[in-house]
């Protein structure tokens, strides 16, 4: 029984429960300022088009949708995961944080099955295997059950080990080392350091390659290991993601990964470590009362069962990055950047008031909260804040389905409020142009030089215009 009581990780299963639940405040957070706007009844891709679908997953709205509903649950999530933040429940038994964490997780499934292409994020099924598996670390009152830390402990490692190998079998530039020339230019959302990153020399980024293999082919192996090599091997991932962190804007995945890999991180490490934290770090709970015993080894044995066909996938050639094996959005797969793009493409929109534009003087540009726009505009850190709209513009050069940016466009000529409030800048104060249209232009940064000759942050060139001058009527007429 003593086996099943992991006494050593009560630093674990606060940061586990509390960064957890505080992702899931920041996604409701986020969901209320822009799902309407974006999948809700007028919408760019209107929920009711889903609903009826056969194979839709697990939602509370099947049967009934309102932007109303929408964002009663979405503040029903921002409250109990503020609660879980605070560690309120965490200080009764250990089925209440397992409610707390359960309904975060059944409202946030109900959500993501519904927000068809901008909920189809690797780190929303993150997110929700991770409210799933840490729903049965338990209350203060009961120690850490072992088989939960194992299996986040697990969920870190498919993480890291599935991006590393999807990269080895993906692009040859991350087998040559050369993929950090162009990465930190063309991920989807630079941030601030972004640049600073990109001019770093060759050789810099060729060792940033080799040390992003070690850490996600070598170290996920440590972290099963005992004390203190795998506290030493989580502080290793930790530390290369907090690079991603101060170098992109990735949403949650990286904080949320950091959070994670906390399963692996021991207490008697951290105290010898920083010794005045040991007093603080000493668990009270040492037993697992039988019942809730049951209760976690019943959990642990489907999430283990459901391990199958991600680990499957990680020995598979045909490895699937993000992706989900069940409608539950439990124990998935996952990976990035399989593929490394070597030129950077912004679609560009804009508008026009004239009655017959032209001239490139007669339009104005509409202005994106992340996406590079303005040359002379320094990108902006928002991670771990998730700009759907800003994300999928990055995608749309790339190919894919494109109904929702025609929606855009439609909306754009009928100036509609909330699909205006996603932007950073209406260069028509909420009027409705005459025209739209969309330009794709070739970004890269500028060089030191460049930049202190006048340049911008970024030098572009226009390469072909996407979508011709369409008004409004033009899309009544389809």
């Amino acid at each position: 029984m003593e086996w099943f009581s992991a006494t050593d990780y009560d630093l674990a299963r606060q940061v586990l429960q509390r960064g957890v639940a505080a992702i899931f405040l920041l996604a409701f957070l986020s969901t209320a300022a822009q799902f309407p706007a974006l999948v809700g009844e007028r919408g760019l891709l209107p929920v009711r088009r889903v609903l009826a679908w056969r194979g839709l997953g697990p939602t509370l709205f099947r049967w009934r949708y309102s932007d109303r509903l929408l964002r009663l649950v979405a503040a029903v999530g921002v409250v109990v995961a503020a609660l879980l933040v605070l560690g309120v429940p965490q200080l009764g038994p250990p089925w209440v944080p397992l409610v707390a964490f359960l309904v975060l997780w059944g409202f946030y499934l109900s959500i993501v099955n519904i927000g068809q292409t901008f909920y189809g994020f690797g780190w929303e099924t993150l997110l929700l295997e991770a409210g799933f598996t840490v729903a049965f670390l338990g209350s203060d009152q009961v120690a850490p059950p072992t088989p939960i830390l194992l299996l986040l402990v697990w969920l870190v490692f498919r993480l890291e080990f599935g991006a590393g190998l999807i990269k080895l079998r993906g692009d040859p530039a991350w087998r040559n080392l050369t993929a950090l020339y162009y990465h930190h230019e063309t991920q989807p959302m630079p941030n601030p350091m972004s640049r600073a990153a990109h001019l770093l020399p060759k050789w810099v980024h060729r060792l940033e390659v080799l040390g992003n293999h070690v850490a996600q082919l070598v170290v996920p192996f440590l972290l099963f290991f005992p004390q203190p090599v795998a506290s030493i091997a989580a502080a290793l991932v930790i530390v290369t993601q907090l690079w991603l962190v101060v170098s992109g804007n990735f949403a949650w995945l990286n904080v949320l990964t950091i959070v994670l890999t906390f399963a692996a991180v021991g207490d008697s490490a951290v105290a010898a470590l920083f010794p005045a934290l040991g007093p603080a770090l000493d668990a009270g709970a040492t037993a697992l009362p039988l019942p809730w015993l049951v209760v976690v080894l019943a959990a642990g044995l489907l999430l283990a069962v459901l391990g199958f066909w991600p680990l499957r996938n990680l020995l598979s050639r045909d490895q699937l990055m993000n992706a989900s094996f069940n409608r539950w959005h439990l124990v998935n797969a996952y990976g990035a950047f399989g593929s490394i793009t070597r030129k950077r493409y912004e679609v560009i929109v804009e508008g026009s008031m004239a009655e017959r534009p032209s001239s490139d003087e007669d339009w104005q540009e509409y202005g994106f909260k992340g996406k590079p726009g303005d040359p002379r505009r320094r990108s902006r850190q928002f991670a771990p804040y998730h700009l759907r709209l800003d994300w999928l513009m990055w995608f749309l050069p790339l190919g894919g389905d494109d109904s929702w940016f025609v929606a855009f466009l439609a909306k754009l000529l009928e100036a509609d409020r909330p699909v205006l409030r996603l932007l950073r800048v209406d260069p028509f104060d909420g009027e409705a142009p005459r025209w739209v249209r969309a330009r794709l232009f070739l970004y890269r940064f500028s060089t030191r030089a460049e930049k202190h000759a006048g340049a911008g942050w970024w030098i572009r060139e226009p390469v072909r215009t996407l979508v011709r001058p369409v008004r409004r009527q033009d899309f009544v007429e389809r």
